[in-house]
């Protein structure tokens, strides 16, 4: 199993910082070479930049009173959630439908139960050891 990770190209978990300005003010964000890939996706997929991308996430998170002290974990979680939908088929990898254009509420209901679902399991699993 660790093979399918060790052996993955280095470069994905190597930092990169970009500035970028979000409401008139400098900031820098610091991420895994990764995620900068995921955020470059999905800004293709919804026709922006980058910039504009974590700026519209920066000020929708404060418009829905979000903590958001730790944007750049916000960021990470936002990229694996969208690498898990697709995982869970919720989602396609196409791009010709942008994010905004989803139905956000009915993937939420459905990634919820999911997860439910999938505690159980664990739970259930955590009982009988032999399932292992």
């Amino acid at each position: 199993m660790c093979q399918l990770f060790i052996r993955a190209d280095d470069s994905l978990w190597r930092s990169k910082t970009k500035s970028l300005r979000i409401q008139g003010v400098v900031t820098s964000i610091r991420l895994e070479v990764f995620f900068w890939d995921i955020l470059e996706e999905l800004s293709f997929r919804d026709h922006m930049a980058v910039n504009q991308l974590i700026t519209k996430l920066y000020l929708e998170s404060l418009d829905a009173d979000h903590d958001i002290g730790n944007f750049t974990s916000f960021l990470r979680v936002c990229c694996s959630r969208y690498l898990s939908l697709i995982a869970d088929g919720d989602l396609s990898r196409e791009t010709e439908l942008p994010l905004e254009k989803v139905d956000a509420k009915n993937i939420i209901e459905r990634e919820t139960l999911r997860k439910k679902q999938r505690s159980a399991l664990f739970n259930d699993n955590e009982k009988n050891p032999s399932v292992h």
